[in-house]
């Protein structure tokens, strides 16, 4: 009802202030919409089916007995699903897909819905400027016309930040100050070896394998350090049954023995080397699955940007092959021999999963539609001006304008495509460094990916808590403030003589 109730207000604000024709707003409104449906719902559809498939095959409570052999202690758990394995599902995937898994394998490992869902939101920051293989630096390069490397290196020396202290948030959201005085060690090798990871790979080795290097790195580093550590106090609680959508049911039992936990791990083994394989440029995989995206210009939308110029988003992008959700559909379809599921049953499991996060679909299509409304019309673009007069002091805010886009849009590939070009026009207004100003975009945005309404939509519905979104925002909103913030006075010091060192 709030989307719906804004989608309406942003229409009337389009069409009476902004002169926008009835027809082209009610156009962009249904682009958006059509862009909520696929590829974003797509993919939590697909993703929240592979966990659905490996529940009532009774291997998630294999996989669960697994996860507590490394360490019993859900503060740990906390870290080492959301922030180490969410971090290589957003290098692969991105685009939600890391929040609707981690949140689903949580809440199976005994986490309460909520927290769940507001550990997987909080943790899907520190790796969203290199997600699904760097697209949000790679376009950000496109619309701001700066180098590459040059940004993502940038980029590389801000988001590190967030690394070392975002796994120490995760503990506390666990469990309060106790949980970061008990387990601080692990959250501390966890992030200082993602931090590590990001900055080497983003600044000397491959801007596109950041975070695919970074997660992996943080994962084996906290692994091995579990093998010499373990918290003196554990805490955890029984895990109770529970499918997406919020319908508990007790699994059939899996004997757990090596066979069995492999097969645990299959799905996910399965995702990981496919969405490689469909990535890596030097294999035929990416070239045949690229050829078969048609791409091409939203009916009836006639829309140009102050250049001349017609925005990138008006151009939809039917990838159904290369898809995140595509990929993750052949993932399920490659997992089902190993669970031993037949097609009919998986199907049955298919549009189980369908049904239950028919509000959530909803939802996110009207967040969309809300967005592209805005985009489309120029009422984004007024806020971003806005903040760019403020000269000198637009350092500051740089962090700002990204987190707002990725807030609005749900994506930081979308907010550097909206805000990139600005941040560079402004930067040489102020007489700032461009490629400062332009990774602040990135670095910034990412922090408001947990308050998006559409993350929270998706996160929501994972846990079975469709409609209750603000319940979720309510738990994260002041993580987001507080780490913007915080990114903000960073790139403000790096743009003065403090830490100007550290702009390439």
């Amino acid at each position: 009802m709030a989307a719906l109730s804004a989608l309406a207000v942003a229409v009337l604000v389009a069409i009476i202030v902004y002169s926008m024709p009835v027809g082209q707003a009610l156009d962009a409104g249904v682009e958006g919409a059509a862009f909520g449906l696929f590829p974003i719902m797509w993919i939590v559809v697909n993703a929240i089916w592979i966990y659905n498939m490996t529940r009532e095959s009774g291997h998630f409570a294999v996989l669960r007995e697994s996860f507590a052999r490394v360490s019993g202690d859900q503060r740990v758990q906390a870290i080492l699903i959301a922030f180490c394995f969410g971090a290589l599902m957003e290098a692969l995937a991105g685009f939600g897909t890391p929040v609707a898994i981690c949140a689903v394998m949580l809440i199976a490992l005994g986490f309460s819905p909520i927290k769940a869902a507001s550990v997987a939101l909080v943790s899907n920051t520190a790796p969203v400027a290199f997600g699904a293989i760097a697209v949000p630096i790679v376009t950000l390069a496109e619309v701001s016309g700066l180098p590459q490397d040059d940004l993502g290196a940038m980029v590389g020396r801000q988001t590190p930040l967030l690394a070392l202290v975002v796994p120490l948030i995760l503990v506390g959201m666990v469990d309060g100050m106790r949980g970061v005085r008990q387990t601080w060690p692990a959250a501390l090798v966890a992030g200082f070896a993602f931090a590590v990871g990001q900055f080497v790979c983003s600044n000397y080795i491959s801007v596109e394998l950041t975070d695919i290097v970074a997660s992996l790195l943080s994962a084996g580093a906290l692994v091995a350090f579990l093998q010499v550590w373990q918290p003196g106090e554990l805490v955890g609680t029984r895990p109770t049954p529970v499918m997406a959508g919020g319908a508990v049911d007790e699994p059939p039992r899996t004997p757990s023995h090596g066979g069995s936990v492999l097969v645990a791990y299959a799905p996910y083994l399965i995702i990981i080397v496919v969405f490689a394989l469909a990535q890596i440029s030097w294999l035929p995989f990416k070239d045949f699955l690229d050829n078969r995206t048609h791409e091409f210009s939203w009916p009836g939308l006639d829309v140009l940007n102050g250049k001349g110029e017609a925005p990138l988003s008006l151009t939809f992008k039917l990838n159904w092959a290369n898809a995140a959700g595509t990929l993750l559909l052949l993932s399920g379809l490659l997992a089902m021999p190993v669970l031993r599921i037949g097609a009919a049953r998986s199907a049955r499991i298919w549009w189980q999963t369908v049904v239950e996060l028919r509000w959530a679909i909803v939802t996110v299509a009207t967040v969309l539609a809300i967005a592209y409304v805005m985009n489309l019309s120029g009422q984004t673009i007024t806020i971003g001006q806005w903040l760019a007069g403020a000269g000198g002091a637009f350092a500051f805010f740089s962090g700002l304008l990204g987190w707002f886009g990725v807030a609005v849009t749900g994506s930081d590939t979308s907010s550097n495509s909206l805000f990139g070009a600005l941040q560079v026009a402004a930067a040489q207004k102020a007489h700032l460094s461009p490629t400062l100003m332009a990774a602040a975009n990135s670095s910034g945005g990412v922090l408001g990916k947990m308050i998006s309404p559409q993350n929270l939509a998706i996160g929501a519905a994972a846990v079975g808590m469709a409609g209750q979104e603000g319940d979720v925002f309510r738990r994260v909103v002041g993580w987001s403030i507080v780490l913007v913030l915080v990114m903000c006075v960073l790139v403000y010091l790096q743009s003065t003589s403090v830490l100007s060192w550290m702009v390439p």
